[in-house]
């Protein structure tokens, strides 16, 4: 059997590092991997490949910095051609990019069977790109592989019963990686030495945040705010750092570069609590018991909204601070963690067997 496997993004590296792994140990499966260049940065791509022992992609497109439908016709139509040279069983795509929807396309058109990693999930915010190649991918698909409960409930509203396609609930290959990962991790090496166990972990990358210089205000008083009771730590994504500059918008936190998954990792052990924007961040805290302030309107991970693990906060300034010191004054982790929302860590395995024997 040979699998075409689509990365781009960040979470992609991480997830699709849980298949490869498998698949290495597999005589009976090839996979190619083709990277579209999404993140193309050292720091938000090269990294990942090299800490977690990805094989290096066969392919790599370098498609970035455009638009979304010049990226994702530049990515339909590269894909395409790797598929009639490769001619694989499978095109498996993960997530929500534009590059997992080019290449659910791109197999789709050319009748190849396409299987979506975390398949189901939804935000009911269509203004969401991230939310449009979702709900397209999810169309297109052979095997949905959802990785909760809720997940697999969305699909089955949608009326995916009455298809021919297959899904299944076989937990998070995010967990996976937590798990595998968890005794590499190290510390960033431009972290000040001053931050140690008390300190917040925060992201920022979503467009609807920063591309919106109210929404990016706000979070920057936020931040900059909690930073005074509490040293915030933001490893800070290059497009957020170039919307900020143009915005004259000044972060008195302790800001680093991107970071690979290892010392993610490192960051998230270590801290008191996660503020992001992030879909994968959200799970992540979870994974190791931390609480996490959602800096959107809305959640795919509706399960940590509804345990109290995770608070959906927006852009409020005042929200933020005051959910933020409701946990700086909590003394114990609250009882909502713990609960197997993810699966058995074994994600991987099940995708792989799912794939062989379709």
């Amino acid at each position: 059997m040979k699998i075409l496997t689509i990365i781009g993004a960040r979470p992609q590296f991480i997830k699709a590092a849980t298949v490869s792994r498998v698949v290495a140990e597999l005589d009976n499966v090839t996979e190619v991997i083709v990277h579209t260049g999404q993140h193309f940065d050292t720091n938000m791509s090269d990294v990942f490949f090299e800490e977690m022992g990805i094989p290096k992609p066969d392919y790599q497109l370098n498609i970035a910095s455009l638009s979304h439908g010049a990226m994702t016709g530049r990515m339909l139509e590269e894909i395409e051609k790797l598929i009639q040279k490769e001619t694989p069983d499978w095109v498996l795509v993960y997530g929500d990019t534009n590059s997992t929807l080019a290449g659910a396309l791109a197999a789709s058109k050319l009748h190849i069977k396409v299987a979506h990693v975390e398949a189901g999930l939804r935000s009911f915010n269509m203004q969401m790109p991230e939310e449009q190649n979702r709900i397209l991918t999810d169309r297109l698909s052979s095997i949905l592989f959802c990785p909760t409960e809720s997940a697999l409930a969305n699909l089955e509203k949608e009326g995916y019963k009455a298809t021919e396609t297959k899904m299944l609930n076989i937990g998070d290959v995010m967990l996976d990686a937590a798990k595998f990962y968890r005794a590499k991790a190290k510390k960033p090496t431009h972290l000040s030495e001053s931050i140690t166990q008390s300190f917040v972990l925060a992201t920022i990358h979503r467009a609807e945040n920063t591309d919106n210089i109210e929404k990016l205000t706000n979070i920057v008083n936020a931040l900059n705010k909690l930073h005074s009771y509490i040293p915030v730590v933001l490893p800070l994504h290059p497009r957020t750092r170039n919307i900020l500059a143009k915005a004259k918008l000044t972060l008195d936190v302790e800001i680093i570069e991107p970071v690979g998954y290892l010392e993610m990792i490192y960051l998230l052990e270590r801290c008191k609590f996660i503020t992001s924007d992030s879909g994968g961040v959200q799970k992540e805290a979870y994974f190791f018991n931390k609480h996490c302030l959602i800096i959107r309107e809305e959640t795919e991970w509706t399960e940590l909204v509804d345990v109290g693990a995770n608070i959906i906060v927006g852009t409020d300034t005042t929200k933020i601070l005051d959910e933020s010191l409701k946990i700086l004054r909590s003394e114990e982790i609250s009882s909502t963690f713990g609960q197997n929302f993810y699966g058995n860590a074994d994600a991987a395995e099940s995708i792989l067997n799912e794939l062989m024997n379709y």
